[in-house]
């Protein structure tokens, strides 16, 4: 049987795996993300010589941190900074010889959000919250792109926020008040001093409140139907942290219809299952 592989490049993680022309998953991997963009690679190789388990590879899709040109396929994933102009498509296709296609992950998770997490709404906008922000919105099931293909940057965008220690707050672009340098992963390192996980229930108040402050632009600007988050800073505020954003969006918007928010369906597969839908001809 031939296969189709899906690749999550993250800035802690990576994951591989082998998927039916259904989309379904057959075999997987995992392992941790180095400092050494070489290790990584060598890393990636192996993984999908694994799952593949000798068997034909028809296509693959790959889901990476920005910013990169997901036409040519280079990428520089701003939390991995060994991996800077690396032309991934061109690499793998010589290496494996199969198209390639890799795009944002938060537009690749948008994809397998849409696909295989019950999404009919014409305006979808799936956010992330995990060692960064980042969002992808899809209309018509298609990944909006900005100007020359760009990537809209929701975490980069700036809010009316509350931080008890507002001195910690940096953005990694460089901006000094961007939503992401609030309610990130890294984000609450740095401002709290420990994990997302070891919050309080006036931090996570806090956090909340931020990222409801962001929601409140998304959905002004976007109108979207649905919102969906995911990511590991979101699972782990869970249910209340949604619904506490959701609340802050809602007080504040006066003159657009409020979307459904709601945490994602695909938990932590969600930009695996994307990066299997994008090495499907049929997304293609």
């Amino acid at each position: 049987m031939a296969v189709f592989i899906g690749l999550d490049i993250g800035g802690t993680k990576i994951m591989v795996a082998a998927a039916d022309g259904e989309g379904e998953i057959l075999r997987r991997v995992r392992t941790a993300t180095s400092t050494s963009l070489s290790e990584d690679l060598a890393n990636i190789n192996w993984m999908i010589a694994e799952v593949a388990s000798g068997e034909k590879i028809l296509g693959m899709g790959a889901a990476i941190g920005g910013p990169l040109d997901w036409e040519r396929g280079i990428v520089s994933p701003l939390h991995q900074p060994d991996w800077r102009n690396v032309p991934l498509k061109a690499m793998m296709e010589e290496k494996w010889g199969c198209p390639f296609r890799v795009d944002v992950d938060t537009n690749v998770a948008a994809v397998g959000e849409y696909r295989w997490g019950k999404i009919s709404a014409d305006r979808f906008l799936y956010i992330t919250l995990s060692t960064g922000m980042g969002g992808g919105l899809l209309t018509n099931g298609q990944i909006y792109r900005g100007q020359n293909g760009a990537h809209p940057e929701v975490g980069h965008q700036s809010i009316h926020f509350r931080c008890s220690n507002p001195t910690a707050v940096q953005c990694e672009c460089g901006a000094p008040d961007c939503l992401e340098a609030l309610v990130s992963g890294n984000a609450i390192r740095r401002i709290y001093g420990k994990s997302a996980e070891a919050l309080s229930e006036e931090e996570w108040e806090e956090v909340a409140y931020n990222f409801g402050q962001g929601l409140r632009n998304m959905a002004t600007f976007y109108s979207p139907d649905i919102i969906r988050i995911g990511g590991g800073v979101a699972f782990g505020g869970g249910a209340k942290f949604i619904r506490t954003a959701r609340g802050v969006m809602a007080e504040h918007l006066k003159l657009v219809p409020v979307p459904q928010v709601e945490l994602s369906n695909l938990g932590y597969d969600t930009a695996l299952r994307g990066a299997i839908a994008m090495a499907l001809p049929d997304q293609n």
